[in-house]
């Protein structure tokens, strides 16, 4: 249908009768051409140069240049007129008789004092100087380009008052560098004409900050203008300190204490600096006063330089410089972005960030638009912070700002969310916008977003990693409902601490709080670690008990090396007493710092103190079951296994399910008991329970979730055990009595030592529990 009146409209028009419809321009060179010229208000010859040499950016920069090449040339042929002209004392003009100078020579043979109060100057020597005709030539050439290059300028720079143009600092220079080569045309003998070319330095320094506007302009490069002001107070310093090398020099040729352009330069920095060693001194008054007005001038120029630098200095501080291009190859950062900087938020993030031990060498540049308060200016003048974080005031909906920031190149992108904006849904769309522009401008950039609302993260969700707050928080609250404390365990977790807040409380739960709170969750594999390498073979629920009363960590989650496919990057959170702990199963668990950095430290005096109580324990006997006589098993603590208890176990009888078998009363002296208790590792409830079953067939062994695991242990991950396990209840670590029987004795929580293996919470419990292998299976 569209194509049929595309058609009807090409036949009613007649403009397209070569082409009956759109569809018949079947290739590109078949659409026919329309030339359009470009009329332009530049119709007289005036307005044609000023787009050449003025409006036009790219042929203006190249007429800067060359100028600035022209008015440098002019120095250096200076220069090499200096080093030509050896003889100043019999200068004169272009093909002129050597005037008499008997009377200057003779004042050579005066004392300082006497030629001070009557001195000779040889003026013809300030007048006239020796230029070879190659070099005239050159100059020439050069000064008579110049003067019709300002000349030029000049008239297409009018705009209605010529005075302001010819009475301009620089046309002056530019007339006084020029016209004299101009007139030597007209009148050879002035060839020899001193002309001071050197003040073409103040032109060059001139042409300098016109290209720099010129380069930004056409190149579309914006250069910092703290670098721009220090290469023009450079430029300053050196034009004064040529134009007063070049004067002195010219000037000490009418006296007799001739200086080179070195003993020049090296008189004029001295004189400059205040220091003033004298072994240089100018011995007649033209050379004096010259100095006198160029330290005149040096106080006029110099302090307005200054001032405009130390202004862009502070300015540049406010904005917080860039990160350097060199920096961004060698060294990593990241950039966080950021609405405000609130310090409490920023230094959050900082503690965060470089509480990892890989991040330590990342450099982190924050980039926002508002300036720096005086808590953040102090916050980053902090040595930690000051040599690893930058600060950069931009937005990240600039590419300017992104440049600045190196954003291309860093590892990672963090845009934080906008917390000055009342209305959340703004704010969610301020970072949306954000994240847009650093995705446009680095795509291949990783982001951790943060935003407030749940149903935004569909916009975000290029991100490597979107935190929603509003999500987040109310998952805690729900979870904090169904087990109450969640919320405080996720915050302390995820708050990195060091586990010294409030340590110097009178308050006991204060600082024990304080203390616990700097735990954080680490990981590793159970044959490298000296916490649980010892509890191999043992249950999760024995090492994560008896690791904790001996190393204060908790084991809260274990990873096994061999699962099936389904449970694959599984980690069960307390898998209870079945599960038995292997050499490559990786161990998580909670601690104020890795066991990497931890320290051992034995006590030797609390090693001591159970040594003497070993000593006087009474001797140990075992009854048998014919005799029926109850007896108290008493054993010492292990270092190794408990910290401050002593496990006794009173009125503990041995009997045999089917059989019965009669033996003797063992007697076990003290030394026996310090031998079984200094057992480490997996063999001390093993060779306990040996030891003491001399003389015994069987024993009935109650099954206790502390129990040293038995050789016959079946598979926990088979499917028969897991059906068999679905109706168990979740046994309970929390009431742990300080007593314990291996498959020779229990643990009992009161004298009688009939409470099994089930706590008083368990027994209420009557909530069946399925663990997390379960779950999955």
């Amino acid at each position: 249908m569209d194509n049929l009146i595309l058609c009807h409209v090409a036949a009613v028009t007649r403009r397209y009768s070569s082409y009956n419809c759109l569809t018949s321009w079947d290739s590109y060179d078949k659409i026919p051409r329309v030339r359009v010229e470009y009329y332009v208000n530049e119709n007289t010859f005036k307005e044609r140069l000023q787009l050449y040499f003025i409006k036009n950016q790219r042929s203006s920069l190249r007429i800067r240049i060359a100028d600035l090449i022209f008015k440098l040339l002019a120095c250096v042929l200076y220069i090499l007129r200096v080093i030509t002209d050896t003889n100043p004392t019999y200068a004169t003009c272009y093909s002129c008789m050597i005037s008499n100078k008997s009377e200057f020579l003779a004042s050579a043979e005066l004392t300082e004092e006497e030629f001070q109060e009557n001195p000779i100057i040889n003026w013809e020597a300030i007048l006239w100087v020796n230029r070879p005709t190659v070099l005239w030539a050159v100059q020439l050439i050069l000064a008579l380009v110049s003067l019709t290059e300002a000349v030029l300028l000049t008239y297409l720079g009018y705009k209605g008052n010529i005075w302001q143009q010819i009475l301009s600092f620089h046309f002056i220079l530019e007339l006084i560098t020029t016209i004299p080569f101009a007139l030597t045309i007209l009148w050879p003998p002035l060839r020899n004409l001193f002309i001071p070319i050197f003040l073409n330095c103040w032109l060059a320094k001139r042409s300098l900050e016109n290209m720099f506007n010129d380069l930004h302009r056409a190149m579309q490069k914006s250069q910092s203008a703290l670098s721009q002001q220090l290469t023009i107070l450079s430029a300053t310093l050196l034009c004064l300190v040529f134009t007063s090398v070049c004067g002195i020099q010219h000037f000490q040729r009418a006296g007799h204490r001739h200086l080179n352009l070195f003993q020049s330069t090296y008189y004029v920095v001295v004189t400059f600096s205040t220091v003033g060693y004298g072994d240089f001194v100018p011995d007649i008054w033209p050379s004096q006063l010259y100095m006198v007005i160029m330290i005149c001038v040096a106080l006029i120029v110099l302090p307005t330089q200054f001032e405009q630098l130390a202004f862009t200095w502070m300015e540049r501080q406010k904005l917080g410089g860039s990160y350097s291009s060199h920096r961004a190859q060698s060294e990593k950062h990241v950039v966080v972005c950021s609405t405000t900087l609130h310090a409490d938020t920023i230094m959050d993030f900082l503690n965060e960030f470089y509480a990892h031990p890989l991040l330590q060498d990342y450099y982190v540049v924050l980039l926002s638009p508002m300036e720096l308060d005086t808590t953040m200016r102090m916050i980053l003048q902090v040595p930690i912070w000051a040599q690893r974080v930058i600060y950069i005031q931009g937005s990240c909906l600039k590419d300017g700002d992104l440049a600045r920031a190196r954003m291309n190149e860093a590892e990672a992108c963090f845009i934080l969310a906008a917390r000055n904006y009342a209305d959340k849904t703004a704010a969610d769309e301020h970072t949306i916008l954000r994240s847009w522009a650093v995705k446009d401008f680095a795509p291949n950039v990783p982001q951790y977003v943060q935003i407030f609302r749940p149903e935004h993260k569909l916009h975000v969700k290029f991100a490597e990693h979107v935190v929603c707050e509003d999500e987040f928080k109310y998952a805690l609250l729900a979870n904090n409902c169904t087990c109450p404390g969640a919320s405080t365990l996720v915050t302390l977790l995820l708050h990195t601490s060091r586990g010294q807040e409030g340590q110097q409380s009178p308050e006991e739960w204060h600082r024990l709080y304080g203390k616990c709170s700097g735990n954080e969750i680490y990981h590793i594999v159970l044959g490298d670690s000296r916490f649980f390498g010892e509890y191999e073979n043992k249950s999760f629920t024995y090492a994560s008990f008896h690791s904790h009363r001996k190393y204060g960590v908790a084991l809260v989650g274990v990873r096994p090396a061999e699962l099936p496919e389904f449970y694959e990057d599984t980690i069960l959170l307390n898998p209870g007493p079945r599960h038995i702990m292997k050499k490559d199963d990786t161990c998580y668990y909670m601690s104020i710092t890795k066991e990497e950095n931890s320290a051992f430290v034995v006590n030797q005096n609390q090693q001591q103190q159970n040594l003497e109580a070993n000593t006087q324990k009474e001797t140990t006997t075992i009854p048998t079951t014919a005799n029926e006589n109850p007896t108290s098993v008493i054993i010492s603590e292990s270092k190794q296994n408990f910290k401050d208890t002593t496990v006794t176990s009173t009125d503990a009888t041995y009997t045999s399910a089917a059989t019965t078998t009669t033996g003797a009363i063992i007697p076990i002296n003290a030394s026996l008991a310090m031998n079984l208790c200094a057992t480490s590792g997996p063999s001390f409830h093993s060779g306990l329970g040996n030891t003491l079953g001399i003389g015994m067939v069987t024993s009935t062994t109650t099954s206790n979730h502390l129990d040293v695991p038995q050789a016959g242990n079946p598979n926990l991950l088979s499917p028969d055990i897991l059906n068999q396990r679905r109706g168990s209840r979740r046994p309970s670590i929390l009431p742990v009595p300080d007593m314990f029987t291996s498959s020779s004795f229990s643990i009992t929580g009161n004298e009688d030592g009939d409470e099994g293996d089930e706590s008083d919470d368990e027994v209420e419990d009557d909530v069946p529990w399925r663990s997390p292998s379960e779950k999955i299976a």
